[in-house]
């Protein structure tokens, strides 16, 4: 299915489904849309190809227990799948106190993306216009993290 087309309603959740990928840090690097009734491993494809950056052969790609099945999609596009499975982290921090999750970046950036209100409740029709929205956002996300506005008010 393009994402420009309209997703049919054919189960219970209306909406839309926005599939990132982020950067170690929290930056987007690719978005992709499509109905909020959709699995997450239905648009892994879509989400890759929509990464806007050149990466190296071999690059690390980090995904949660919903992508089990996934790993001859995300290594035939050229990445090395770390597919963690449910309660994996919590484990791993009870034996090393000093173990940082990396799903958190995910939801960093989805944070960044609803403080623009005009994204947090979508009243676009066609998905091509929240869609540019979207990259507009992520555009400005970078921009923000790049060129601090205010450097003294940002820490680290």
């Amino acid at each position: 299915m393009s994402l420009w087309e309209e997703t049919p309603q054919t189960g219970g959740k209306k909406g839309t489904k926005r599939s990132l990928v982020v950067e170690s840090h929290g930056l987007p690097l690719g978005i992709a849309l499509s109905g909020a009734n959709r699995h997450d491993i239905k648009l892994l494809e879509a989400t890759l190809q929509s990464i806007v950056t050149a990466h190296p052969e071999g690059a690390n790609i980090c995904l949660d227990a919903g992508y089990v099945g996934a790993r001859p999609i995300v290594e035939g596009m050229g990445y090395v799948a770390h597919i963690r499975g449910r309660g994996e982290e919590q484990r791993e921090h009870g034996r090393n106190p000093e173990f940082k999750a990396r799903r958190w970046v995910v939801e960093v950036c989805h944070s960044w993306l609803n403080r623009f209100r005009k994204l947090l409740v979508r009243y676009e029709k066609k998905a091509g216009n929240y869609l540019a929205l979207l990259h507009f956002a992520c555009a400005v996300i970078v921009w923000r993290q790049i060129i601090p506005v205010h450097p003294g008010l940002i820490p680290g």
